[in-house]
């Protein structure tokens, strides 16, 4: 008796348009110890505070309370956390209650509700070209259109984000307007008002994704998009605990205006039920009783130094022609090389010298600009990031 083979499954037209991540994709090329990787947004693991979250974890799992720890809870999220959260929110010049705040699953599953609750297949999506590539993964997802706007060092532009308003009507703009990625650009406080005043005017949503806020190095800090007076209740603003706390826990949160939350609440409902109760819990415990403030300071310091000595070896290691930013915070270095170069085939010889990048095109919605890369600092002291860049020289520079 013959078996026939079993097909390939038929995937959902919308999963077909979503292209893998190359970060993720590059994890696993990048984990032997020898590679020097500037290729994933990763926090540095030796500045986890492993102590303080174990002790978290037995707090929440000792006596009585331990049993309603490990137990089913509210969508919205644990309570403590979240007043924990919106207290250190309004400190940053947001102000906000815990009712504002929704806990999610890493600020990505927040960008996912989000796209679920607002936006049908075919709806306009506005985002800063490049952007957040897994931003660009959530919107194909959903059958949305992307429209890029051209911005510069001071963030998108306004000029050309109201002409794109005006002949597109989207839905969403979705912007990382402080330390974006992969860019690091921060949108200045003039722009911030006016994309601000653009949006109530037009009557669309804006997503304001604030996972690198807290990391300036450098320069004033600059209060939130949705603090602008005029973003009224058009803003949902995105944070996250992992890059000032630890990835692995996946929590992150979202602030949004009380006439979305609840719908926002429903689509949370069918995507998990809730987030890790016992995670929420520790996380709550662990901010209140750490000094936040000294622990984000020391990030600061240690990647501000990274970031110095990124800066500093770049003379040498891009061809002569190359242009880079120069962030005043956040995790990333964005680099053109000379518009001949085609940086995705440069890649495998990176990797065959033990340093890997992420090449720039998968971060366009629009026609990508393959001369780009993007550059991380954070995850490597400042002799790796030496040592790194040099290997990185050999094979830009030829």
């Amino acid at each position: 008796m013959t078996v026939s083979a079993i097909p390939p499954a038929r995937l959902a037209q919308r999963l077909r348009n979503v292209a893998s991540s190359p970060v993720r994709d590059l994890l696993a090329l990048t984990s032997r110890p020898e590679v020097i990787s500037f290729a994933g947004g990763l926090p540095a693991p030796e500045l986890f505070d492993v102590e303080g979250l174990r002790a978290a974890f037995d707090q929440v799992l000792t006596g009585p309370a331990a049993r309603r720890t490990l137990q089913y809870a509210p969508t919205e999220g644990n309570a403590e956390l979240r007043a924990l959260v919106a207290e250190r929110m309004t400190r940053r010049g947001l102000p906000t209650t815990g009712a504002d705040l929704l806990v999610t699953t890493g600020s990505q599953q927040a960008l996912t509700l989000v796209a679920t609750a607002l936006l049908d297949p075919g709806a306009v999506v506005v985002v800063e070209e490049p952007t957040y590539l897994a931003a660009l993964q959530s919107f194909q997802l959903i059958g949305a259109r992307i429209v890029p706007v051209a911005g510069d060092e001071d963030g998108i532009d306004p000029v050309a984000l109201a002409e794109v308003l005006e002949r597109e009507r989207p839905t969403l703009i979705y912007l990382v307007p402080t330390f974006a990625n992969p860019t690091g650009r921060t949108l200045s406080a003039s722009r911030r008002t006016v994309v601000a005043e653009l949006a109530a005017a037009h009557g669309v949503w804006v997503v304001e994704d604030d996972p690198y806020g807290e990391l300036r190095y450098r320069g004033e800090t600059l209060a939130p998009l949705a603090a602008e007076p005029a973003a009224g209740s058009r803003v949902i603003h995105l944070g996250s605990f992992s890059k000032t706390g630890a990835p692995g826990l996946r929590l992150g949160w979202l602030r949004a205006p009380a006439s979305l939350l609840p719908a926002l609440v429903i689509a949370k409902q069918v995507a998990d039920l809730h987030t890790s109760t016992v995670d929420q819990a520790a996380a709550a415990s662990w901010i209140g009783a750490t000094d936040l403030d000294a622990h984000v300071r020391r990030l600061r310091e240690v990647y501000g130094l990274r970031r110095d000595a990124m800066l500093s070896a770049l003379p040498g290691t891009l061809p002569a022609g190359s242009t880079w930013s120069n962030p005043d915070g956040g995790m990333f270095v964005w680099t053109r090389l000379p518009a001949v170069a085609d940086t995705a085939s440069l890649l495998p010889l990176a990797l065959e010298r033990d340093v890997a990048f992420v090449p720039g095109a998968a971060f366009f919605a629009g026609d990508p600009d393959r001369s780009t890369l993007r550059l991380s600092f954070t995850t490597h002291t400042p002799e790796e990031i030496s040592e790194g860049m040099r290997r990185l020289g050999t094979v830009l520079r030829g």
